[in-house]
């Protein structure tokens, strides 16, 4: 019996791998069109990458023609490389560094030679491409954007580099892929997929027809279009508004957390990337450290809240029953704290209700000093306060669908054992922190998320930018409710303050009539490093609010970097955003022609004489003059940012 098994055994299994050789060499050609067959050329159709649109329609970023030079190293064959050159307005020694480049990537392969001609420049090499053997024109479509702004929205258009290609298979060399936006974040979903064309090439190396009769040939299938949440026209006019100054505009729709508008300045045209200046125009935008074009200050910059952390402070004293609507606090142009805390209330009693709009510091301080003394293990207390705040969405990734942000800075009792080295926490040690200072750092999305969360009473969603993808659903964390640890009850009272602020208080210069608006002021001290010098500049203007009072449609946050008191600049800007969205026009003309017109470039010029006084060569040492909070911090608070 064992004579028999061991040869049938043999025997079965050579006629398995006999079988199997024959399938992989004469009937599937799979591995014949993955090799690099000389008779066979791949030739990609490329697709359309989807449209962009705002949430009312609008085309924001469609497509236009483009093409480039593709080259196959090992072809080129007796071209008359002057004539080439000439052509497509080369140098010779760019012509030898980019075949090279070519040849290092794959001899045998195409790659981009010459990237993004428009059509005047494709005919002119068409018209002569037969007597430049081993190169090709590769037609592909480029961004053509329908308007001016949206650039930190977009993103753009840019070829894979080496780690891309290296780590996905779905690209090949010169291909083009989403960066920054929503052009990297929905980038599998925007780009399509890719046709391919088979071509059999006879001895002489020319094309004599499809492989096989195109069977293997697919087509490309374009991308799906995206739907923003963006309103194009509230995104317009405050870019508009933010002509001359420095800062950031985020707008969410409370019940949705749809962003309505997100606003950096300084921007540019997103049209400055595309095409064959790109590379020198994103040279030149990336170079310029002083007013950081490519920075997504909505987003990606952090500063102390100021006074509108105090709404969060009123929150968290009613939650632990440390204050009521009816406490009273003494201010006398301020209190002390073991160290003074000025405010511009004068002589006072203060409640919550003009506590808050009259941005009381005493009223605030006493209610955190109650907050953190509240229990007897201080490190307790601060976690518990720490807790409540980032229940708001403060101190974290908000999860938003932008590839970027800033977790901000929301400090636990970690953080305050190494600054102290152990010690119990004293309420005097942190005061600051009541009034939006101390170590608190936010960026204008996540205020602008607080406010979405106080109009809803004690919830948000995650925040988001695309509103729709066509022939496909939305992420589910969109649409998942976070709830605060603040009970319900306690935001009315708050809300009425923030109502007041325009009724008898700090936003009372800027009221529109017929939108309750709920709002608050705030202004965050600032100070820049310069070779290990600080120098204190002008307080940043801060302003939140939302409207209307019930069921509120628009939640805004408002940053204007060097700008002094929240009622100069953001809450005017904000007032006239909400006034925008909601009624469509503008009643208040005279608060409008002044921000329009209104520059702080001679407030920026300061700075920059700051700086380039101590480097005179704007090396990239300048980079160090960031915005700070105390610099005792130091590496404590690092360690707590990345935790």
């Amino acid at each position: 019996m064992r004579k028999i098994a061991l040869p049938t055994v043999i025997i079965i299994s050579s006629l398995v791998f006999i079988i199997r050789f024959f399938y992989l060499q004469v009937i599937d050609d799979s591995l014949k069109l993955k090799s690099e067959n000389n008779a066979i050329k791949k030739i990609f159709d490329f697709p359309e990458r989807g449209y962009i649109y705002d949430r009312n329609g609008k085309l924001l970023v469609a497509n236009q023609p483009s093409y480039d030079i593709m080259v196959v190293p090992r072809e080129i064959k007796n071209i008359d490389t002057l004539e080439f050159c000439k052509l497509l307005h080369i140098s010779k020694a760019d012509f030898i560094r980019k075949v090279k480049k070519a040849t290092v990537y794959s001899p045998m392969l195409p790659s981009v030679f010459l990237a993004q001609l428009n059509k005047a420049e494709y005919a002119a090499f068409q018209e002569k491409e037969r007597k430049f053997e081993g190169f090709y024109a590769q037609k592909r479509s480029l961004r053509d954007y329908q308007v001016k702004d949206c650039a930190n929205i977009f993103g753009f258009i840019t070829q894979v580099n080496d780690a891309i290609l290296k780590n996905n298979e779905y690209y090949n060399s010169g291909d083009l892929i989403g960066k920054q936006g929503v052009e990297q974040e929905y980038e599998e979903i925007l780009r399509g997929i890719k046709g391919v064309k088979y071509l059999l090439r006879d001895k002489h190396n020319k094309i004599i027809g499809p492989y096989k009769n195109g069977e293997f040939d697919t087509i490309s299938q374009q991308g799906n279009d995206l739907t923003l949440t963006i309103d194009h026209e509230l995104q317009k006019y405050g870019t508009d508004l933010m002509i001359n100054k420095r800062g950031g505009i985020v707008a969410i729709e409370p019940k949705t957390g749809e962003i309505l508008t997100l606003v950096s300045a300084p921007t540019f045209d997103p049209a400055m990337l595309v095409g064959r200046q790109r590379s020198k125009n994103y040279t030149a935008l990336y170079n310029d450290s002083i007013s950081k074009p490519l920075y997504d200050r909505g987003l990606q910059a952090t500063y102390p809240p100021g006074s509108p952390f105090k709404i969060i402070t009123g929150l968290i004293g009613l939650q632990e029953g440390v204050i009521n609507e009816q406490s009273t606090f003494y201010c006398n142009h301020g209190a002390n704290f073991g160290r003074f805390m000025g405010c511009h209330c004068g002589l006072h009693t203060l409640q919550l209700n003009n506590g808050i709009y009259k941005s009381c510091n005493s009223y605030f301080g006493n209610t955190y000093k109650r907050t953190i003394e509240k229990y007897k293990n201080s490190f307790y207390s601060v976690d518990n306060w720490s807790k409540h705040v980032k229940s708001f969405g403060l101190g974290q990734y908000l999860g938003t669908d932008m590839p970027i942000g800033a977790k901000g800075l929301v400090p636990t009792s970690k953080l305050y054992k190494k600054m102290y080295k152990g010690a119990p926490i004293r309420s005097s040690y942190i005061i600051s922190n009541a009034i939006g200072q101390g170590e608190i750092l936010t960026s204008p999305m996540q205020l602008a998320n607080m406010m979405a969360t106080v109009a809803n009473r004690g919830y948000y969603y995650t925040p988001h930018i695309v509103k729709n993808i066509k022939n496909q659903k939305l992420d589910k964390k969109f649409t998942t409710r976070h709830n605060t640890t603040i009970d319900k009850q306690y935001f009315e009272p708050v809300i009425q303050g923030l109502e007041d602020v325009y009724n008898n208080g700090t936003g009372s210069g800027f009221r529109v009539e017929g939108i309750k608006i709920c709002g608050k002021t705030g202004t965050a001290e600032n100070k820049i490093r310069v070779g290990g010098k600080t120098y204190q500049l002008k307080d940043h203007s801060i302003f939140v609010a939302f409207a209307p009072r019930d069921n509120p449609k628009i939640a805004i946050a408002v940053f204007i970097e060097n700008s002094g008191y929240g009622a100069t600049w953001a809450g005017p800007i904000a007032t006239l955003m909400i006034e925008k969205y909601i009624n469509g026009k503008i009643s208040r003309t005279d608060l409008e022609e002044r921000m329009l017109k209104g520059s702080l470039a001679p407030e920026y010029k300061k700075i920059e004489n700051i700086i380039y006084q101590r480097f005179p060569d704007r090396s990239s040492e300048k980079d160090s003059a960031l915005s700070s909070v105390e610099a005792q911090v130091g590496e404590a608070k690092k360690e707590e940012e990345n935790d």
